[in-house]
């Protein structure tokens, strides 16, 4: 039952390490850098369903200014009683923002909370009257933490990188399901894929929510539940993707019209402008359990079908008033998360631009350019944005964006996976010549019925392995995920046990790991044309410093290098391991080097690393 509840606000440290500031004026807290802050401040009554709309017509804004004059502008958001995840409360007091510092010393802060009508869709911060609440201000001493990563950030470079530490980002993790968060323990989830006869291929089935049954006993005493012992069957799963080195989860937030039929931030399926406050705090356990755990945050604002759905439901305008909303309360409720990511949307211009069946046009170029300055304007902390489309749509939705200011890269979807590699490169050098470098993953492949197969039915993943996997990080990309195919169990939508791919887990993490330990990939290219082997492969280089090359086989290895003597080593992509010594120790440069054959079976697939000896 959900019900309305009050809790005391008080000083107090929050499971990540921020703090919990009460409502008052003059307020202290301590707090170190890249930890949230939650700024609790009592407002006005308010509950979900009032006429006056706590979500519309109030606008919470906090601004923090350090003492270098930095100023940061926090969105606010409506928090029921404060503790709305175990609660389930829908009504209350409590106004909260999140504020994560990324500078030590002291930072001033003051509230702004106005009411007045629709103004959270106004930028004038004069609009509207004064609220209870409007005018608190406090003090935060802030502190250095040189072990926080910080904000995961597009650089203007091929990768991520952590704003704290300065530690390059590549990611490896789930595209599937792509409900993660049709849970059966969130309030107000169900499942709306019931009408109109059965589903089409790729779609739910009447199978129903998620529980992710197989994970319960991957939960971990000390970890986070809700509403007196929800929560075990999600949480498990992250902490088994986590164990098994995976970095990043992609999942929609909105399927409406979708795929799914069972994910939307809202009291009900149509209500675009009343938010679920429980059911949202109930993520945010979720999403900061994924922090603690390391995880990327990959989120989806929309997929193909629901693409102009905001906009076809206001009269097919440019910018509905509604997707405006829904951006900022997402921001709001979840910004400060440091390892984000905002997708415009799933298979992105998917549907004809003069075609408006069954909810509208598809987004134009001009619409994607204007989502994408809008996210960039109200988040404060600059996470990336990029878009996914259809394999045959590329030309035409990622050209129009290169050079744009707020688009940092592609989300790839490869029908055929042994394109991967090349389409990697090609929009690696295409975004840098428009003068913005975009980090490239590749986040699907296809065909759609098949992806990543369970290990029952593929146990080697072999051509995974070779053509997505290694075809990305070898053409400079940024990281992968993996969908799994609806003809198979566990599938985009159904899955239920993350261990169906224990093994493709194992050899992603495996790529990962040789990038990390063994290569200054940032500082490297894409360069296959070193490698002149019978059977081709991939080269990655330093010029004239370290030469890689993944082989698809390794018989008959040969590759281009400059004049100098040259360490030779071997890895082996199948089951790690460390670097091994082959047939030979170290080869003099050269037209065509020979550089000898691997420790064991020369006919499957290896690394050949060289490294430039110096006297």
């Amino acid at each position: 039952m959900r019900r309305a509840r009050r809790r005391a606000i008080c000083f107090a440290f929050a499971a990540l390490g921020g703090s919990n500031v009460g409502a008052g004026t003059a307020a202290q807290a301590e707090s170190r850098t890249w930890h949230p802050v939650t700024i609790d401040v009592t407002g006005p009554e308010a509950d979900e369903a009032d006429e006056v709309n706590p979500f519309l017509d109030s606008r919470m804004d906090v601004t923090f200014v350090a003492e270098d004059g930095t100023r940061v502008v926090v969105p606010g958001f409506f928090a029921a009683d404060g503790d709305a995840a175990d609660s389930g409360a829908t009504s209350g007091d409590v106004w909260r923002a999140r504020f994560v510092p990324d500078r030590p010393g002291r930072w001033d802060y003051e509230v702004s909370l106005r009411s007045g009508d629709r103004i959270a869709l106004s930028d004038d911060p004069e609009a509207g009257d004064p609220a209870e609440g409007d005018g608190t201000s406090g003090t935060l001493g802030v502190s250095a933490d040189p072990d926080a990563r910080g904000m995961l950030r597009h650089v203007g470079r091929r990768y991520l990188r952590f704003a704290g530490t300065g530690a390059w980002f590549l990611k490896g993790g789930a595209d599937s399901p792509e409900n993660f968060l049709a849970y059966a323990d969130f309030d107000g989830t169900s499942s709306g894929r019931r009408r109109g006869g059965g589903p089409r291929p790729g779609e739910a089935d009447a199978a129903g929510l998620h529980s992710y049954g197989p994970h319960v006993g991957d939960w971990a005493e000390g970890d986070p539940i809700w509403a007196d012992g929800k929560g075990k069957g999600i949480i498990g799963a992250l902490n088994y993707l986590a164990s098994q080195g995976m970095n990043s989860v992609y999942f929609i937030v909105m399927n409406v019209e979708g795929d799914g039929e069972d994910v939307w931030p809202w009291v009900t399926r149509d209500a675009r402008e009343r938010f679920d406050v429980s059911k949202l705090d109930q993520w945010e356990v979720v999403f900061s359990h994924m922090d603690r755990l390391g995880i990327m945050l990959h989120v989806l604002l929309s997929e193909t079908e629901n693409e102009n759905l905001f906009e076809h439901e206001s009269g097919d305008t440019e910018f509905a008033d509604a997707r405006k909303l829904y951006y900022r309360e997402l921001i709001a409720r979840f910004g400060h998360h440091p390892a984000l990511v905002w997708n415009l949307g799933e298979e992105n211009g998917g549907h004809p631009e003069t075609d408006p069946e069954p909810h509208g046009l598809s987004n134009t170029v001009e619409q994607r350019k204007a989502f994408a300055d809008y996210l960039k304007a109200i988040d404060p902390y600059d996470h990336p944005v990029v878009v996914h489309t259809f394999p045959n749509q590329y030309e035409k939705i990622y050209r129009p964006l290169l050079g744009h200011p707020t688009i940092d890269g592609p989300s790839l979807q490869m029908g055929d996976m042994a394109k991967a590699h090349d389409e990697t490169i090609r929009w690696i050098d295409a975004s840098a010549a428009a003068g913005r470098p975009w980090f490239v993953c590749l986040d699907e492949i296809g065909p759609a019925s098949t992806g990543v197969k369970p290990d029952a039915d593929d146990p080697g993943h072999d051509d995974v392995r070779r053509h997505a996997l290694w075809g990305n990080l070898m053409a400079g990309g940024a990281g992968v995920e993996w969908y799994f195919g609806y003809q198979f169990p566990d599938n985009d939508l159904d899955l239920e046990d993350f261990r169906s791919r224990a093994n493709m887990w194992a050899q992603t993490r495996i790529a990962l790991d040789f990038f990390h330990e063994h290569l200054r990939f940032s500082e490297m290219a894409h360069a296959d044309e070193v490698v002149v082997s019978p059977e081709g492969g991939y080269g990655f280089s330093k010029p004239d410093e370290v030469y890689a090359a993944y082989l698809p086989t390794a018989r008959g290895a040969r590759l281009d290098l400059p004049g100098a003597r040259f360490s030779v080593r071997w890895f082996d992509p199948r089951h790690g391991g460390e670097l091994r010594s082959g047939s030979v120790d170290d080869v003099e440069g050269g037209d065509r080097t020979d550089v000898g054959e691997p420790p064991d079976d020369p006919g499957e697939d290896w690394v050949v690393l060289l490294r430039a000896v110096r006297d």
